[in-house]
């Protein structure tokens, strides 16, 4: 079977996402063959030796900072992000199914903080803080900060996904005869479960990365952005590199056990009862 010649525009398309998979991808790819150098390894090319030598440096006392308790902060922070995010996401998702009164209104004023800089949003939150003589810290000011970030998406998404949920079937489970929560928790939350992991997910990568709206606000503590921040002036070694290989790799395992999980509970969904 004779195969239909491809155009000129189609080699200069191909063409054309090839050169901008390189640029998305290859300076990470660069990042991960530099830290996989010897123990006299530096910041740039050629390479002197392979060896897994810096990748455990990361976990080791540097110089200037420390990588794995601000690694600790970033983790248990976008854990706190991950669960307020869905649990009022989840909420406000629920409230907006019905039109009340100053809904739009409220709407408006839940994404707004999405268009706010997010440097300005960062200064505010520290104002408010120092007018209310309260202390800047990773878990109360820069928890505020993430979630004017991790929130106004979270709670888009939930819009979506109970807008096109059918009601027929908590109509059916309060026909015979269940309560507001038994339908919530035995009905709606499996038909939404995979979505509110995803949404989780979400909050959790958005604040886990987050640069700008931690900056003003994390008190005497860095998170792992704001510590990579701080030493890239002071690291001078390919340390630095591979805790970026370390934390993507971190980052893509969190997406395969959500995947996991997200089709363990499709499965479930879609198997016959005994």
């Amino acid at each position: 079977m004779q195969t239909a010649k491809k155009s000129f525009s189609y080699y200069l398309l191909a063409g054309f996402f090839g050169l901008f998979v390189l640029f998305l991808y290859g300076p990470m790819f660069a990042v991960f063959i530099l830290s996989l150098q010897g123990p006299e390894g530096s910041l740039t090319f050629p390479m002197k030796g392979f060896s897994f030598y810096w990748l455990g440096q990361v976990f080791q006392q540097q110089r200037v900072g420390n990588f794995v308790d601000a690694f600790w902060r970033s983790l248990f922070l976008g854990l706190l992000v991950s669960i307020i995010t869905v649990t009022i996401s989840v909420m406000s998702g629920l409230a907006f199914r019905d039109r009340f009164k100053g809904s739009t209104a409220l709407f408006y004023l839940a994404i707004s903080s999405l268009i706010v800089p997010s440097i300005l949003i960062s200064l505010g939150i520290g104002i408010v803080f120092s007018l209310l003589d309260l202390s800047n810290d990773w878990y109360t000011s820069a928890l505020g900060g993430h979630l004017t970030w991790s929130l106004p998406f979270a709670f888009l998404i939930m819009l979506g996904i109970f807008g096109r949920f059918n009601p027929a079937y908590e109509e059916a489970a309060r026909d015979l005869g269940a309560s507001e929560m038994t339908t919530f928790w035995q009905v709606v939350f499996p038909l939404i479960a995979s979505s509110v992991i995803g949404v989780g997910l979400l909050g959790f990568t958005l604040s886990y990365d987050e640069f700008t709206r931690t900056s003003l606000i994390s008190g005497e503590t860095n998170t792992l952005p704001l510590e990579i921040f701080g030493m890239t002036t002071n690291v001078t070694s390919p340390a630095l590199y591979a805790l970026g290989t370390l934390t993507t790799l971190f980052s893509f395992g969190l997406i395969a056990i959500s995947i996991f999980a997200i089709q363990l509970l499709s499965d479930r969904q879609t198997k016959p009862k005994q």
